[in-house]
C-alpha cells in the first residue's frame, strides 16, 4: 500500500467536486424545450440536478474544512473525541472529521 498523502487526496477530491459542480451548473443553465410535456420532465430533472449541486458544494465545504485542519496540524484527529481517525477511513474519505465510532454515534 502506498504512502497516504492527505494534501494530495484533498486536492484530488476538491478538483472532482469542482468539476462536478461546474457540469451541474452548465446543465442547469441550458434552455428548456418549448413543449410543455417536455418542460415538466426537464423541471423535474432540474430539481434533481439542484440537489446534486447542493451536495457537491457541501462536499467542497467539507474538503475546505479538512484542508484547514491539515494546515492547523489537527487533520486525522476526530473532531468529537480527539482520537486518531484510522488511516483506512481517511483513505476512503479524506475529508472525514470523525472517527468511525463517533461518526456512527452522530448518525444514530
Amino acid at each position: 500500500m502506498s504512502q497516504f498523502d492527505p494534501s494530495e487526496a484533498l486536492e484530488r477530491l476538491s478538483s472532482e467536486y469542482l468539476q462536478r459542480a461546474a457540469a451541474l451548473r452548465r446543465d442547469l443553465a441550458r434552455e428548456h424545450d418549448h413543449d410543455s410535456a417536455e418542460q415538466a420532465q426537464e423541471r423535474q430533472n432540474d430539481d434533481v440536478l439542484r440537489g446534486l449541486l447542493i451536495e457537491a458544494e457541501d462536499e467542497l465545504r467539507l474538503v475546505g474544512l479538512a484542508r484547514q485542519r491539515l494546515a492547523q496540524g489537527t487533520y486525522g484527529e476526530c473532531q468529537r473525541c480527539g482520537e486518531a481517525i484510522a488511516e483506512s477511513r481517511l483513505r476512503a474519505m479524506p475529508a472525514a472529521a470523525f472517527c468511525l465510532s463517533c461518526a456512527a454515534q452522530q448518525e444514530a
